[in-house]
């Protein structure tokens, strides 16, 4: 079967295409932000907090990772809205696809975060933490002071590895008909009828940004191995 490929309409298509990409990098940009905030949260939880607390993380952590997260978009979309009204008594309240894609992939990727960061303080030598108290620190204090700064610089390979993959991730926000830039191009492919060549061109652009982001990744491992 042959194809005739036509790329002419990918020029005039751009803007609309710029557009979908600026909301798949605001969509990355806060869930990166919020989920690496709650991550660091829960996994301080776990390892300093009181045993209940570290359980009820624990399990946060287990289920959000054992969700696919295309339901979570899918719950977030059509059962929020539903019991928000029951708890409000607003029939007409509603979320819209932006804030529930937003807070799915915050949602999903913090219990990511938690495991990645759990792992980054775990390889901070312990005499660390002895040493801060030694000083007179607290606890919260030796985290926030000495061992954070440690971890993050041995956990960084891993976080743009996670915000490489949360990239990709924001592309399944299509099934809730947010204009991301996967939807964008799907939209414009399907109305000019170039689906492939947009397709094709959405995954190049994909994987300049996450080749980009590996390569840096693998910078950081290196530099952090030669730092020991």
């Amino acid at each position: 079967m042959n194809y005739d490929f036509n790329w002419a309409g990918i020029i005039p298509a751009l803007p609309y295409l710029a557009q979908g990409m600026k909301t798949t990098l605001l969509l990355a940009a806060v869930a990166l932000a919020l989920g690496f905030t709650m991550g660091c949260l829960l996994a301080v939880v776990r390892i300093y907090g009181p045993k209940p607390l570290a359980k009820l993380a624990a399990g946060y952590v287990n289920f959000f990772r054992a969700m696919p997260l295309i339901l979570m978009i899918f719950w977030m979309f059509l059962l929020m809205p539903f019991v928000l009204r029951k708890l409000t008594g607003d029939p007409y309240l509603t979320v819209g696809p932006m804030y529930s894609a937003i807070i799915a992939l915050v949602l999903a990727e913090s219990a990511y975060f938690c495991e990645i960061v759990r792992a980054g303080i775990g390889s901070v030598r312990s005499g660390q933490m002895a040493a801060g108290k030694a000083i007179g620190m607290s606890t919260l204090q030796c985290v926030r002071w000495v061992v954070l700064p440690q971890a993050l610089r041995n956990m960084s390979p891993s976080l743009v590895n996670q915000a490489v993959g949360l990239l990709k991730d924001t592309s399944l926000v299509y099934v809730i008909s947010l204009n991301d830039f996967f939807g964008a191009a799907g939209q414009i492919g399907l109305r000019n009828g170039q689906l492939v060549e947009f397709y094709l061109f959405a995954a190049a652009v994909y994987l300049a940004i996450c080749s980009t982001g590996v390569a840096l990744a693998n910078y950081l491992r290196k530099k952090n191995q030669q730092a020991y």
